[in-house]
């Protein structure tokens, strides 16, 4: 655990080292499950952005000023004895400041206005009315317009502070928009970040360029290169060993590593026998053909599938493939030698979800290896280069670093591997038939040039056993269920509207070409906010 607070303080740390040559806006998190959204708007105004939780904010101010604040909502209520409070020296420094939902709240409470609850409760859609002129809204709202926003407050503010005043009001808040120009703090009680406020990207780029300054030239070329001289001067001499799961990150990670340290970097391969169909080929073809990167490769499926025989709960599984995965890791890391680092495929949101709006750690990490569970025994120190970064920005790295589009367009896939596409127990003969029909599945969707419109696709081998004939003969076999889902950083997802026609073609190959199948059916969950993995 102490491990894991001095890699966010080393975060922490990283970001402001970046904003020593680089804008930065920092984000200031009330608990809000949009906070993550808010720092990709940013980006995507190719601005950095580094959020911390609120009572961290103001030691983040220095020792160089970020360009701006953004100050972000909140289950609480701001005028409740005990809830988070906006520090005075964020609207002191001199730099510019949106309060956002609760953020507006925290901001006027601060500077001397009213917030009550009770009445103006506004949730979901709602309709913005703009009554005056302000610099956030130059090229975004005109006065008069009415605008569709996305709420979510139960309070509002009653009175402005001395230097506000009102420059958006919906239903539900009479004060949906405020203003100190002079000043240049700003307050919106509407949700810009999200999809369902049409024009709020475009109001979070103005806040940032505009009324900030900042020149918007944060890029992937401008990461890697900074990245890459961050990697040098911290491992010096040293060796580093990482780990390849197969998946993008973990892959993305070890060509930038490569590319600052070179041979001081081996990568180590645990097969678990848990992957898809053709993975391990593909991941050590790349690796040590391509690439020429040193590489260990395990061959340890064998040795998972004895530890699973039996198990049934999915947590338990997770934490079994979790432990015997670091133990199988330590054993071949043990034979390289003096290794002083451990390189992990660590990402942005992975690194925020660690990290409560209060600063401590949360209850539970990811509970298998991805994040995390790095043991005492290792002494080894992290590199996590890509803990700033969104799974869309690593897409991005890894072209910029030449990675073959096969695993830069990879879907994402759980550390657990199939195991948790196979509920209940998990034996050889369940995983041979989920791999068959996964394979054909994904088969299908690239045929029809849907893989790239799809975040994520991916078969699951039911515990259900149905009664079905085929030709003259019954059958007892298992049900496949098939999921896809569409999303741009895996924050939020809903399921992919197949047609008819492709479900019954993939169906049909399913049942026709895979012995132990006799139904298909589709899944048509969606994934709420807040969450990270698809699983």
């Amino acid at each position: 655990m102490t491990e894991q607070i001095e890699a966010v303080d080393e975060a922490k740390a990283t970001g402001r080292a970046q904003g020593l040559t680089q804008d930065r806006v920092l984000i200031v998190d009330f608990g809000a499950q949009y906070t993550q959204l808010i720092a990709r708007r940013v980006r995507e105004a190719g601005v950095y952005s580094e959020i911390v939780p609120y009572d961290k904010a103001e030691e983040a101010l220095g020792p160089v000023l970020p360009k701006a604040i953004i100050l972000s909502g909140g289950p609480a209520s701001v005028h409740e004895t005990g809830t988070p409070q906006a520090p005075q020296a964020l609207f002191t420094a001199g730099v510019p400041v949106l309060g956002i939902c609760y953020g507006e709240q925290a901001m006027v409470a601060a500077l001397g206005g009213v917030v009550e609850g009770g009445h103006g409760r506004e949730f979901g859609r709602a309709e913005l009315k703009i009554i005056d002129d302000t610099p956030l809204f130059d090229g975004v709202f005109q006065v008069g317009e009415r605008a569709p926003v996305w709420m979510s407050h139960g309070d509002r503010v009653t009175r402005l502070p001395p230097g506000f005043r009102a420059v958006g009001i919906s239903t539900g808040a009479p004060f949906a928009a405020v203003a100190d120009d002079s000043r240049r703090l700003y307050g919106v009680q509407f949700h810009p970040e999200v999809v369902h406020t049409p024009k709020g990207a475009a109001l979070i780029a103005n806040f940032v360029k505009a009324i900030a300054g900042c020149a918007g030239d944060w890029t992937m070329a401008h990461f890697r290169a900074s990245e890459v001289a961050r990697i040098r001067a911290k491992v010096g001499d040293g060796y580093v060993i990482c780990g390849l799961s197969g998946g993008v990150d973990s892959a993305v990670a070890a060509l930038l590593i490569h590319e600052a340290i070179g041979d001081q970097l081996t990568c180590i391969f645990v097969d678990h026998g848990l992957l898809r169909q053709g993975e391990a080929a593909e991941v050590v073809d790349l690796f040590r053909g391509h690439y020429n990167i040193p590489l260990v490769a395990v061959d340890a499926g064998a040795r998972f599938l004895d530890a699973l025989q039996g198990v049934t709960d999915p947590e338990v599984k997770r934490k079994m493939i979790g432990k015997l995965f670091v133990d199988v890791f330590e054993a071949e890391a043990d034979k390289i030698g003096a290794v002083e680092f451990l390189a992990q495929g660590t990402l942005y949101p992975d690194v925020i979800e660690s990290v409560s709006a209060t600063g401590g750690p949360s209850a539970t990490i990811k509970s298998h290896h991805n994040v995390g569970g790095l043991p005492e025994r290792m002494r080894l120190k992290l590199l996590e280069p890509l803990r700033e970064l969104f799974k869309d920005e690593v897409r991005a790295l890894g072209r910029e670093l030449g990675l073959p589009d096969a695993f830069v367009k990879r879907h994402p896939f759980p550390g657990p591997g199939l195991a948790i596409r196979v509920p209940g127990e998990v034996t050889a003969e369940k995983l041979t038939i989920l791999r068959q029909a996964d394979a054909i599945y994904l088969e299908e969707i690239r045929k029809r040039g849907l893989y790239d419109k799809i975040w994520q696709a991916f078969a699951v081998l039911l515990p259900v056993r149905t009664v079905g004939v085929m030709g003259d003969a019954r059958t007892y076999d298992y049900v496949c269920a098939l999921r896809a889902v569409t999303s741009t950083d895996g924050m939020t997802a809903d399921y992919y509207d197949f047609t008819h026609d492709f479900l019954g073609a993939v169906a049909r190959r399913i049942i026709n070409e895979v012995r132990g199948i006799n139904r298909v059916v589709y899944d048509i969950t969606s994934k709420p906010p807040g969450t990270i993995e698809w699983e």
